[in-house]
């Protein structure tokens, strides 16, 4: 995205309610740029730290970059409160179901599309276990023009990792995605390991998927969280300029 200095910038941003699996009406933070369109736009997965600060920021962040960005609670029926403290809980009950996750997903979905500014093209992205979400609906969902993983955990799984919430890894259902993916990863990470990254994209090239991923070095989990320890600075901007040129290449 190139600038300048006389160029008109506005966006909106709010917390509203979203139809999401049977119809309940799941929070969701939403920006999107002042203006007619059309946008494309993009479903933005929390992690597990929770429907965060972060996560607010993000979503902005691909408003002012000309996006439609829908930002879900898929914690909502665990309550409210701290974002950490409702995540807790959530990771106490083994996580949200994979079959909610992506019948709330398909509603945000549903609801970008029908917005009348919207181009059509809906991308999903996350982080960490959004990263997996996303992986999952995109699989699973018919209509996402892109998908950006990142870091993702738990998108291989072994048969003693699932469970009655995630009774199916998420890579399992490789052969059903229709749409590109990009994929950032660091060499540190041991969620995913290095490995269990090569076994994803094994199962890309199987099935003969799109794919482009980056591994970067001196990064292990979460190196985009500037507020965290976890934070590389280089990799991260490097990171966000792979995530531009991919959105510029499949749904801009």
């Amino acid at each position: 995205m190139q600038y300048a200095t006389n160029q008109y910038e506005g966006m909106i941003a709010e917390t509203i309610t979203i139809p999401g699996q049977n119809g309940d009406l799941i929070g969701a933070y939403v920006a999107r740029p002042l203006g007619p369109g059309p946008y494309p736009a993009i479903v933005v997965i929390h992690h597990m730290p929770g429907w965060d600060e972060w996560y607010r920021e993000v979503t902005r962040k691909f408003a002012h970059h000309g996006y439609i960005a829908i930002s879900p609670n898929l914690y909502h029926r665990a309550g409210h409160g701290i974002p950490e403290d409702v995540a807790a809980k959530v990771r106490a009950a083994g996580g949200v179901p994979d079959d909610q996750v992506v019948a709330d997903v398909a509603g945000m979905l549903a609801y970008a599309k029908s917005l009348p500014n919207c181009s059509g093209n809906v991308v999903v992205f996350g982080t960490c276990s959004g990263a997996r979400h996303a992986y999952l609906c995109a699989c699973r969902t018919p209509g996402f023009a892109a998908i950006i993983n990142c870091w993702g955990g738990r998108v291989t799984m072994t048969a003693q990792e699932l469970s009655a919430n995630q009774p199916v890894a998420p890579v399992d259902y490789t052969k059903d995605l229709t749409c590109p993916m990009l994929g950032i990863f660091g060499e540190e990470d041991q969620f995913p390991t290095p490995a269990q990254v090569a076994e994803l994209e094994q199962a890309l090239v199987t099935h003969g998927k799109p794919h482009e991923f980056h591994m970067y070095p001196n990064a292990g989990h979460g190196f985009f969280y500037y507020d965290r320890p976890a934070y590389r600075q280089e990799q991260a901007m490097d990171g966000w300029k792979k995530i531009w040129a991919f959105l510029q290449k499949y749904v801009a």
